[in-house]
């Protein structure tokens, strides 16, 4: 795991000490990332830099950038699982590799297969392999873009890193906002691949290869999520207990102390009881963030799993007052608005996991494949719903309009106003209204355009086109973003088992009704987890990591809020504070939680004067082209 950063002149335009030190202060930009070593590599017009966090081969000298005797060169941010049986499959072609680090296995690879390389690799990465004997520059992204490289573009040439933040020391000043992708960000939180809210920035997709080669670029998508292909074989635990454990012990097979983002719900309970089984040696260490309010604590649950498999158990609380300072520091270390408000806790305790490990584990994924949202029963249910009388469907409409606002973590009453509201829409809108931080309406009265969805359908289930949807962008662009931006703050690593190649298609043959059936969501997933847990941990209702955000934008952070609503960086780009203002007051009011929508725009205003200080003032909003390349839509 690293952060890795460089460029790549047009026309050898820069001196080698003007690239050095582009690269330098981009991995200065992100030391945080990696405190155990530093390389830079820089020939003619290109220059490729990385800083190291040692998982593996922690007793050797490595350096975190390799330089193939062929010239290859590669820097990666990453782990590759995969790299023993490569390492064996290579040395009988030939290959003599000398470094034990798992990444020393690229630019061998990519010898043998050139651009077909990376379908070969099974891990998680980001990375940048230069070949100077074609000119040839390829970034590339994991399948599940569980690690992240931006990359920006200008007259003089491309430069990309690790972090957002990083990138901005290494770009022309002066960039304007992308409109299109302030829209998707009010709606939900994130801007999602390849847009980032700055034009002509841009993330690399989960599963893309971009190649820039003789001034000309590629853009190719690897791999695609195969969720919804044909079902293979009837589910069966005993199949599928070999491949999650395989997709354990290969995670773990790290030379650093490890431990477990532990929540007492069945996705961090299992990797917790499956962990223990695998590596029954191994002193594995607990982590668990709690409140006050109940809705929101989850250190009971945690408490019985970690006493369960016999696993020191760290709480961490986190209170209203530590909120503004810990987001200024978020956003001004790693750059790109995230707004989730499950950022702030997840950063609090890996901050203290930070002093125990260097790794933890963690159940993200689990939702997106086995159908563990409550939206997918809705995603089920909606046509049924759809067919009653429109008599009685405005009678329940009135019903759950009369519902009272609550501030608990999952009302019945939020989930049921969200289901009535959506079902004008077709099935994928639906799910997006669902799941929106803010709704079309408030999105306009904001003075903003609503979001343009290019989801293609291609005549899948609704079940199953929405899983897609979110596992190939929700998951990627929030909750890894969430999850690698919130550990390597503090130079610690998160991994996720379920997000395993082999147990990704192994989920992605499951039957509809092997993940829901009737109002029970994972079904698969349950029964299979009858082999190491207990019924009340199995069928515990779903939480995930969140904070009592509502009722605390009413009481002691409704000042600080109110400040950042009244931003005059909003109003620069084009957000109408007034409508702001009463976005507020409608929440004071409880005539609706608005706790989500008011979050995006106190994260946008912090993100606005980060933004400011680092390019100097974002020009205001324009309407961008639609790009129209035709796997990522990222172009040069």
């Amino acid at each position: 795991m690293c952060g890795i950063g460089g460029v790549l002149m047009n026309h050898h335009d820069g001196s080698h000490e003007a690239i050095l030190r582009q690269v330098q202060a981009m991995l200065s930009a992100m030391r945080h990332r990696g405190p155990d070593g530093q390389a830079e590599y820089v020939d003619e017009s290109v220059g490729l830099g990385a800083n190291r966090l040692a998982i593996r081969g922690v007793d050797q000298v490595q350096p975190p950038l390799f330089v193939h005797e062929s010239g290859v060169v590669v820097a990666c941010n990453g782990e590759i699982d995969n790299h023993r049986a490569l390492r064996t499959s290579l040395a009988a072609q030939g290959h003599v590799i000398g470094s034990s680090s798992d990444i020393a296995v690229i630019a061998p690879l990519y010898l043998e297969k050139d651009l077909g390389f990376l379908e070969h690799l099974d891990g998680v990465f980001a990375m940048a392999l230069w070949d100077p004997r074609k000119g040839r520059l390829i970034l590339a992204r994991d399948r599940t873009g569980e690690r992240h490289l931006y990359y920006a573009v200008s007259a003089q040439g491309i430069c990309f890193a690790s972090e957002f933040a990083a990138l901005q020391v290494a770009v022309p000043a002066h960039a304007a906002m992308d409109r299109q992708a302030l829209g998707h960000y009010l709606r939900s939180g994130y801007c999602p691949s390849p847009r980032t809210l700055l034009s002509q920035q841009f993330k690399v997709c989960p599963g893309e290869m971009i190649v820039r080669e003789r001034n000309r670029t590629r853009y190719t998508r690897y791999w695609a999520p195969p969720i919804g292909r044909r079902q293979t074989s009837p589910p069966s635990a005993s199949a599928f207990d070999a491949i999650f454990r395989n997709a354990v012990e290969r995670q773990t097979d790290v030379d650093v102390d490890y431990g477990v983002l532990l929540s007492g719900g069945l996705d961090s309970s299992l990797i917790t009881a499956v962990t223990r089984r695998v590596r029954p040696a191994h002193r594995l260490r607990a982590y668990c963030v709690r409140f006050e309010e109940s809705s929101f604590d989850e250190g009971s649950g945690a408490q019985v799993v970690a006493r369960m498999h016999g696993c020191p158990l760290t709480t961490v609380t986190l209170g209203a007052a530590e909120v503004p300072q810990m987001l200024r520091h978020l956003v001004r270390t790693t750059g790109e608005p995230l707004a989730d408000p499950a950022w702030l806790p997840l950063f609090s305790v890996t901050g203290h996991a930070s002093r125990d490990v260097k790794m933890l584990l963690a159940g993200e994924g689990a939702d997106e494949l086995f159908g563990g949202y409550p939206t997918y029963l809705g995603a089920l249910w909606s046509s049924q719903y759809g067919r009653l009388p429109a008599t009685l469907r405005r009678v329940v409409r009135r019903v759950v309009d009369g519902l009272p606002v609550s501030d608990k973590k999952v009302a019945l009453s939020f989930l049921l106003k969200k289901f009535v509201d959506g079902q004008a829409h077709d099935g994928l809108t639906r799910h997006l209204l669902w799941n929106a931080n803010l709704s079309p309406e408030w999105i306009r009265r904001l003075g903003m355009d609503c979001p343009m969805d290019q989801a293609e359908h291609h005549g899948l289930p609704l079940l199953d086109l929405v899983q897609s949807y979110d596992f190939e962008h929700s998951l990627p662009d929030a909750l890894m973003a969430k999850a690698d931006r919130g550990g390597m703050c503090h130079g610690l690593e998160i991994r996720a088992p379920f997000l395993d190649r082999a147990v990704i298609e192994y989920a992605s043959t499951l039957p509809i009704n092997a993940r829901i059936k009737r109002l029970r969501t994972k079904v698969f997933l349950k029964n299979y987890a009858r082999r190491y847990l207990p019924p009340e941990i199995i069928e515990r209702r779903k939480r995930g990591l969140s904070v009592p955000l509502g009722q605390w934008l009413r009481g002691p952070l409704h000042g600080w809020a109110t400040g950042r609503l009244l931003s005059e960086a909003l109003c620069n780009v084009g957000i109408r504070t007034d409508a702001a203002l009463a976005l507020m007051e409608e929440h004071m009011q409880r005539r609706g939680d608005h706790a989500r929508g008011l979050w995006n725009l106190i994260v946008l205003s912090e993100w606005l004067e980060w933004a400011k200080e680092a390019q100097g003032e974002v020009t205001p909003v324009h309407e961008l082209p639609t790009q129209a390349a035709p796997l990522c839509a990222s172009s040069f």
